[in-house]
């Protein structure tokens, strides 16, 4: 009896120590969020699901929750078993499911701006115990109230939008493509340090995405008392043009009269010795 007693004490803590088999599962969704759709189109979402061997899956659900206001609402979208060999069951016509080895897919198809909100899925395990993952769905937005505005101490164009989906900035320069000698471009684009002195011209910002661009303007003062300049120095230079062509025009012409008469003369000084 004292011999269990001691190789009972001995035993029991080996136990303790010993690795149990644990049970786990991963959901996770592998759209980047926040996903942008554009309304008309389908939205697709995609979940990988990794249990262990131990683990056996259920049931897996797909619901949507409202993004914002004080009490969100849940809905339930779409229910697959825990398995592939059984169809998922959607709750409206244009919502579809699927169930693979791996993971799970979510399809709306003809998305509408009320579609938008927090994605859920669900794994539900035999024993009752679930995990979750979500991701953020919203409406591809076109570009709207696209301004610049200039920093006249830092020489500085910043061009702004108000909520358009990723908007790309690009600048034009008197309806061209910018140089460097006129002006760099932040990374991003939205901001324009101008290196030509003085600061002159038509600079337009241009920012677009899927669904069509917008642009705006800004235009410098001093540029229209140059383009004056520059147009009398034109008008100057095409009239000393001309009266340089009237005056060669001229002289050979002279030239040529004066060829003439010296002929005439020659001609009437051999007559009259032939008399």
């Amino acid at each position: 009896m004292e011999l269990l007693c001691f190789l009972s004490w001995r035993v029991a803590p080996l136990l303790l120590l010993m690795p149990c088999s644990s049970k786990s599962i991963n959901v996770r969704i592998l759209n980047v969020e926040p996903v942008h759709v554009i309304p008309g189109t389908n939205l697709l979402l995609r979940a990988h699901i990794e249990a262990s061997a131990q683990e056996r899956l259920t049931v897996i659900t797909w619901e949507r929750e409202t993004e914002t206001g004080p009490t969100p609402n849940r809905v339930t979208l779409a229910t697959c078993p825990g398995s592939s060999d059984s169809p998922c069951a959607g709750t409206k016509p244009n919502v579809q499911a699927n169930m693979g080895d791996q993971g799970t897919t979510l399809e709306i198809s003809e998305y509408e701006p009320s579609d938008g909100g927090d994605y859920i899925v669900t794994a539900t395990l035999q024993d009752g115990n679930k995990t979750s993952a979500r991701c953020i769905v919203r409406e591809y937005e076109a570009v709207h109230h696209v301004s610049v505005s200039i920093n006249v101490s830092h020489s500085v164009l910043v061009c702004a939008e108000a909520w358009g989906t990723e908007p790309n900035f690009s600048w034009l320069y008197n309806r061209m493509a910018l140089t460097q000698t006129v002006g760099k471009v932040s990374q991003d684009g939205t901001t324009l340090r101008i290196t030509q002195s003085p600061i002159c011209g038509i600079f337009t910002c241009r920012v677009g995405n899927k669904l069509g661009s917008a642009t705006a303007t800004y235009t410098a003062v001093q540029c229209e008392s140059q383009e004056d300049n520059s147009g009398t120095v034109a008008a100057v230079v095409c009239v000393l043009l001309l009266l340089t062509c009237g005056g060669l025009l001229g002289l050979l012409l002279w030239w040529h009269r004066r060829g003439g008469s010296s002929s005439r003369e020659r001609l009437r000084e051999h007559v009259d010795d032939n008399s």
